[in-house]
């Protein structure tokens, strides 16, 4: 990668049938804290849920279907690991040295619901699981989900 587009691990995505019933199991179980509301996202087709360890920065998000229509019912069948999210300090550079480095982009950058509309966007390489870049908008914007993108805080919360 070059200077000034480094990736950092944002969060593990994993896909359920439902929600709610993993997320207490998580807290009950492992001590995750929820970060989140379960949050729709139509672009998407999913409900997802952010949840994330006390003094960690990275989330865990679960990732559910939002219809039996939705592009995440085959997957949600299997359950398990869905892909992992990096932040990228400026998107379109990121995007072109990721394709030179032989993956493909499958979404094209759009805002995401889940990060206050910061853009997203997919990519694939040779291994078949699907890299999520959501777009810091400053160096010190950690992406909170839900924190709105004019959002002071966000650098400071954990």
């Amino acid at each position: 990668m070059l200077p000034g587009s480094a990736l950092h691990l944002h969060h593990v995505g994993y896909v359920v049938k439902t929600i709610d019933p993993i997320v207490k199991s998580y807290v009950d179980r492992y001590g995750y804290e929820v970060s989140t509301p379960v949050i729709h996202d139509p672009l998407q087709t999913a409900f997802v849920q952010f949840l994330k360890l006390a003094g960690d920065q990275t989330f865990l998000e679960f990732v559910s279907p939002d219809s039996p229509e939705s592009k995440l019912v085959s997957a949600s069948k299997r359950g398990g690991l869905n892909h992992l999210c990096f932040t990228a300090d400026n998107l379109e550079q990121t995007i072109v040295q990721l394709e030179e480095s032989g993956m493909r982009l499958i979404s094209e950058p759009k805002p995401g619901r889940a990060f206050g509309g910061r853009r997203i966007c997919w990519l694939v390489g040779e291994d078949p699981l699907p890299i999520e870049l959501v777009e810091k908008l400053s160096e010190n914007d950690l992406c909170v989900p839900l924190a709105p993108v004019d959002h002071e805080v966000n650098s400071s919360e954990s």
